[in-house]
C-alpha cells in the first residue's frame, strides 16, 4: 500500500512522537483515532530528564460541544460469535470495544477519560515516546474530554453515527467529533477495531497491540472490508432488541450514518455498499479501499479532505473513481492548509504538548469537522437542511467546494 508522502514531514515526525500509531500516516489513505473508557488518572507531577532541563508536562483538553445537550458515555464490549478474528484467529471470535456517546442531561455523570491507562501506555509504547516528552499513560488517559460517564440521558429517539477511526489509531480521536454529535441529538458508536491500532482495552481487561500494523504486504482493500463487517455488527446488537446497549432504546434504528477518516472512511464507504440500513457516508481524508463502482452506492456520501491531499484531479485518483460512481446526494469539499490529522483529535493533542502542527489552526480543524459533518447528518438523517452545505462561506473561506 503506497502511503502518502504529502503531509508535512515535520508534523508527521512530531505526531509519531506523542501518540497515536502510524509513522508516516497513511495519510489520503489511513489514519485516525477515537474514544475512552473508565479509570480516572491524574498524575501529572514532572519528571527531571536533566539538571538544567525539567520535563514539560502535557495537559490535553479537547473542545467543549456547542449543542443543547451534554454527551453522556457509556463503554460495551461486544463479541461476534459468527466470526473468528481476521488478525488473531487462535484469540477466538471478533470481540469489540466501542464507546456509546449520547445526549444526556447536563450536570450528571462523571467526566469520562481520554482512554484507559493500558490504552495510553500502549499507544506511547508504540510510538516509542521517551519520558523526556512530558506524555505518560497518566495524563493521556486524563485528557478532558467533556464526555460523561453514566450520564442521564435525554428522553427521545435519535439517529445512529458509527465512527471507525484511521488505521493504526485507536477509537479515542474521533471522541471530539462524538460530543459535538451527541450534543446536537445523535447517538454515536465510536468502534475499536482490535488488533488494528495501538491497543483496546477489552472486556477481559487485557489491551492487545496491533497485529497488522508492521505488515508491509496488507491489503487494504480487506482490512476496510473487515471493518465494515464490525460496523454492522455493532449496528446489529445495537438495533436488535437492548441488550447491547443499556440505552439502546435511545436509537432510532430508521435512521443510521456511517462516518470514519482515514481507513475509517474507506470503511465507512464499504459499509454502505454492504450494509442497506446506513442511510448517509462520511469519508474524512481517507483513499477509498477499493473505489465503489456505478451503482453500488446511491445514498449520501460527503468527501471531507485536506486541499493538498484530495483537490479535483490529485494524486489520489480513487476520489475522482467514487464522486463519478456515486448515485445519491453527493459533497466533495476540501480545507485549504489542512493536514491529514485536522480531522480528528491528533493535531489538537500535538499543539497542546508543544509539536507544530499544520497552516491550518488545530482548533479551528476540529470546529470545521464538526460543523460540516453534523450538518451534513443533519440534512441526511433528519431532513433539517444547512446553508453551510449549499456553497462557499464567508465565515468559513477555507472550505473549497470541488463540486
Amino acid at each position: 500500500m503506497k502511503r502518502n508522502r504529502r503531509t508535512s514531514a515535520v508534523a508527521v515526525l512530531a505526531l509519531a512522537a506523542l501518540v497515536t500509531g502510524t509513522g508516516a500516516g497513511y495519510a489520503a489513505t489511513t489514519t485516525s483515532s477515537a474514544t475512552p473508557m473508565a479509570t480516572h488518572a491524574f498524575d501529572t507531577a514532572p519528571a527531571t530528564a536533566t539538571a538544567t532541563a525539567p520535563t514539560p508536562s502535557f495537559h490535553g483538553t479537547l473542545p467543549a460541544p456547542t449543542g443543547p445537550y451534554a454527551a453522556g458515555e457509556d463503554v460495551v464490549h461486544l463479541t461476534d460469535a459468527s466470526r473468528p478474528d481476521p488478525w488473531v484467529p487462535s484469540s477466538g471470535p471478533r470481540r469489540l470495544t466501542v464507546t456509546m456517546v449520547y445526549p444526556a442531561v447536563p450536570g450528571t455523570g462523571t467526566p469520562a477519560p481520554y482512554m484507559t491507562l493500558a490504552e495510553a501506555a500502549g499507544s506511547i509504547q508504540r510510538r516509542k515516546l521517551p519520558a523526556s516528552s512530558g506524555v505518560t499513560p497518566q495524563n493521556l488517559a486524563g485528557v478532558t474530554t467533556h464526555a460523561f460517564d453514566g450520564a442521564r440521558p435525554r428522553s427521545g429517539r435519535y439517529p445512529l453515527v458509527v465512527l471507525s477511526p484511521g488505521f493504526e489509531d485507536p477509537r479515542m480521536v474521533l471522541t471530539s467529533l462524538a460530543t459535538e454529535l451527541a450534543s446536537h441529538g445523535y447517538v454515536v458508536a465510536l468502534v475499536g477495531h482490535t488488533y488494528e491500532d495501538s491497543g483496546e482495552t477489552l472486556a477481559n481487561g487485557q489491551t492487545p497491540p496491533c497485529a497488522i500494523c508492521d505488515d508491509p504486504a496488507l491489503d487494504f482493500d480487506f482490512v476496510a472490508a473487515s471493518r465494515a463487517l464490525d460496523v454492522s455488527f455493532v449496528i446489529d446488537r445495537l438495533t436488535h432488541g437492548n441488550t447491547a446497549w443499556r440505552l439502546a432504546h435511545l436509537i432510532d434504528k430508521h435512521e443510521i450514518g456511517v462516518a470514519g477518516h482515514s481507513l475509517g472512511g474507506a470503511a465507512a464507504a464499504a459499509t454502505m455498499i454492504a450494509d442497506p440500513r446506513v442511510r448517509a457516508g462520511v469519508n474524512m481524508d481517507g483513499a477509498f479501499h477499493p473505489a465503489p463502482m456505478p451503482g453500488q452506492i446511491d445514498r449520501p456520501l460527503l468527501m471531507l479532505g485536506a486541499a493538498d491531499n484530495h483537490p479535483v484531479g490529485g494524486h489520489d485518483t480513487t476520489w475522482g473513481q467514487t464522486w463519478a460512481a456515486l448515485g445519491g446526494y453527493k459533497k466533495w469539499l476540501t480545507v485549504a492548509g489542512a493536514d491529514h490529522f485536522s480531522f480528528s483529535d491528533l493535531d489538537l493533542l500535538l499543539e497542546e504538548a508543544g509539536f507544530p502542527t499544520p497552516p491550518l489552526s488545530p482548533a479551528r480543524g476540529v470546529v470545521i469537522t464538526r460543523e460540516y459533518v453534523t450538518a451534513f447528518f443533519d440534512r441526511t438523517l433528519k431532513g433539517i437542511h444547512s446553508p453551510l452545505l449549499d456553497g462557499p462561506s464567508p465565515n468559513s473561506p477555507e472550505v473549497l467546494f470541488q463540486y
